[in-house]
């Protein structure tokens, strides 16, 4: 197919020697092996999805990962998406093993207990919003903690296969709970601590735990919030659930709070009491199948119950090992600091990079607290090397004139990665032009919680241009098909072009199925398939705009298909007009959210564009009057909204991603009950009158001006 012309945009960093880097060295690994001559990353992405066996046999053999057992075959790969194909059948392993020690490959389980020096080294640093003081943990001593743990939920009756909970903040203490139930071949899953009660119980009681491990307070935007009410509700929210044999609530402070009122709950260190003086200093690790069930993962659920993703072991590690080692460059003298709560899946991104052998920086509270340079000091006092941030903070910087660069010493960073919502091409230049220091990798990921890992990501052997992410996750195919068709066989569509972003074969990382699903997956009944395999035959369909350019072969994200704006046939996202509007000529708009509305009887699509105001700045005739303006000589007449309005808050998750689908419902004359996992669920009470668009404007002051 020819592709269509598009300019090349701005080029903004190149690796300084990408010669030295673990994904040239695999690339040349794998010229040698099967005699070819592979010389920039798209010819090696190329090779990777047309020989997707030998690509990860390859990475399975070369970044050490810990197991035991052979395979004769890595997957069958005649074998259709749908049927979710088996990976590296024979090999047994664990996750929490490859994460306490890769530092040490080859060392028999009789040497791990005297491991020496290696043991002294800083594996994790917790840092607490408005703390003075900043907790260090030894690999030894993390090691020590997890066996002491794992003994003690073993001693308990959790067992291989149990589910364990979290509901807590992204601490050590999290992090212990999260390697032992995998040390002991059992499912991990987290909430975070900002999530009300029903948002919790949404995703808690589907996947019926044997015990949930919460903290007793949490600290957030200055504030010191008392959780054991929310405790209490939460146990009684478990009732009928004969799996639940309690609660373990874990001290945020020095001072574990009085938890004698709280239903069916113990002191962590109660809990812990049976393991004293029988844990050694290394955990047993349960070996367990390469797509066994390690990790539970939930959808946003912005508008219902949150999906039960289940991911297995094997595709988790595998994929997780080649990011950080291949794409992101993460080795042992990385300093890793990844902005996030445990409910995300950047959680599992975060305290993955110790696989690598990464010392992993844990931060608990607002990156806004008690300052926007807050937590650019943090990254400077802690030689951060990679620090994982979101586009929303750095349009804060940016909009407040703060220049990282000036304000702290970056020089030990290396990479920035950015993810949870489209970057704006004006970010982009601002990060290298104003932000950060020119050497700094802008790495701009989207993916998510469905693969728990990339469909676009960064690289070190290609340059950063303005716009998108860098390329496609090597290993990992996409393609883009033609959106206009509604579903069946779908049509691939030419580079430049903008359509539904698509996976045309298997990867390791796809999840093993959904919890609870009343049909075992891949029954085309099952709630699995319908989720990413019946709109178009044999492809994974992900739910992003998306497209790739034809010469740089950036993979654009222009919003989520389900939001696709299509006003008279003609088709866009809504980062678009994000992007005009982060563009820095609207400083008193705070925020923004553009969604189509089609309502029953409505010949055509109209968009809407409603606009959050900054303290201090009005909502008038005028700035409707430049927004539109801006938009139509910016992007083109046809992107123009039809309406834009005011709003005093704008729907998003606890993890801060602005939600346009319950709105676009809303506006569409829908009814929609609120996601206990919105950070703010009654914003969505005032998007209801907009359904009655005509009668809105009769009552309005500004009438039809608009």
């Amino acid at each position: 197919m020819a592709s269509v012309n598009m300019p090349v945009p701005r080029e903004l960093w190149k690796h300084p020697n990408p010669e030295s880097t673990e994904m040239y060295k695999m690339m040349q690994q794998i010229n040698q092996k099967h005699n070819l001559n592979l010389n920039t990353f798209w010819e090696l992405y190329q090779y990777s999805i047309s020989n997707r066996a030998q690509f990860w046999d390859q990475c399975f053999q070369s970044l050490d990962i810990i197991h035991s057992g052979s395979y004769k075959q890595v997957v069958d790969e005649s074998a259709s998406i749908e049927t979710i194909p088996r990976w590296f059948e024979g090999v047994s392993l664990n996750f929490a093993e490859n994460m306490l020690y890769s530092r040490v490959p080859g060392a028999s389980t009789s040497e791990r207990g005297t491991i020496g020096k290696e043991d002294e080294k800083i594996a994790v640093t917790e840092v607490r919003e408005g703390a003075t003081e900043i907790r260090h943990v030894s690999w030894g001593q993390l090691r020590k903690e997890v066996a002491e743990l794992t003994v003690a939920m073993k001693a308990h009756g959790v067992k291989k296969g149990d589910r364990v909970v979290v509901v807590a903040s992204n601490s050590v203490d999290t992090l212990k709970v999260f390697l032992a139930i995998t040390t002991l071949g059992g499912l991990f899953s987290s909430s975070s601590t900002d999530m009300g009660v029903s948002g919790v119980l949404q995703r808690t009681t589907q996947v019926t735990p044997k015990y949930i491990f919460m903290d007793d307070f949490a600290i957030y935007n200055g504030k010191k919030v008392d959780l054991r009410q929310k405790m209490s509700e939460v146990v009684r929210g478990m009732d009928n659930l004969p799996e639940f044999s309690g609660m373990i609530s874990m001290p945020r402070f020095s001072q574990p709070a009085d938890i004698s009122h709280v239903p069916q709950t113990r002191t962590l260190a109660s809990f812990l009491e049976v393991a004293k003086g029988s844990a050694s200093s290394v955990p047993a690790f349960e070996q367990v199948a390469f797509r066994d069930p390690f990790f539970i993962a939930y959808s946003s659920g912005t508008t219902g119950t949150p999906k039960c993703i289940v991911h297995s072991v094997g595709g988790c590690l595998a994929n997780s090992t080649k990011e950080g080692k291949l794409h992101g460059e993460i080795g042992p003298e990385s300093v890793v600091l990844q902005y996030t709560t445990t409910g995300w899946i950047m959680y599992l991104a975060s305290v993955a990079n110790l696989i690598a052998g990464a010392r992993v920086v844990l931060y608990d509270g607002s990156p806004f607290q008690p300052d926007l340079t807050t937590f650019v000091k943090l990254t400077g006092d802690q030689k951060v090397t990679k620090l994982g941030t979101s586009p929303k903070w750095m349009h804060e910087l940016q909009k407040n004139g703060i220049s990282p660069r000036d304000i702290a010493d970056l020089s030990s960073l290396k990479a920035v990665c950015s993810t949870g919502m489209v970057l704006s091409d004006q970010l982009f230049e601002w990060f290298y032009d104003v932000g950060f220091p020119k050497h700094v990798h802008l790495a701009n990921i989207s993916g998510g919680t469905d693969l728990a890992g990339c469909f676009g990501i960064e690289n070190p052997l290609s340059p950063v241009y303005v716009g998108g992410t860098q390329g496609p996750s090597l290993g990992t195919p996409v393609s883009i098909y033609d959106s206009t068709i509604a579903s069946g066989y779908g049509q691939q569509i030419s580079d430049g072009e903008a359509g539904e972003l698509i996976a045309p074969q298997a990867f390791p990382n796809m999840p093993v199925y959904f919890w609870n699903d009343p049909f075992q997956s891949p029954h085309s009944s099952s709630r699995y398939f319908q989720a990413y395999f019946a709109k178009y035959t044999s492809v994974w369909t992900h739910g992003d705009f998306a497209a790739i350019h034809p010469i740089t072969k950036q993979l654009l994200f222009l919003g989520r298909a389900d939001g696709v704006l299509n006003p008279s046939g003609v088709r866009f996202g809504s980062a678009e007009i994000y992007g005009v509007l982060e563009s820095g000529q609207f400083p008193g708009v705070a925020d923004s959210i553009c969604v189509g509305q089609r309502r029953e009887g409505d010949a055509d699509e109209s968009v809407m564009l409603f606009l959050l105001m900054r303290g201090g700045h009005k909502f008038t005739e005028s700035l409707v009057r430049d927004v539109k303006t801006a938009i139509g000589s910016q992007l083109s007449k046809r992107h123009v909204p039809k309406y834009i309005f005011e709003t005093p808050d704008i729907p998003t998750t606890v993890n801060l991603k602005k939600v346009e689908l319950p709105v676009k419902h809303i506006v569409s004359g829908k009814i929609v009950k609120p996601s206990g996992t919105l950070l703010n669920p009654k914003s969505l009470e005032y998007y209801y009158q907009f359904a009655k668009v005509e009668e809105f404007l009769n009552r309005s002051e500004i009438k039809s001006k608009l």
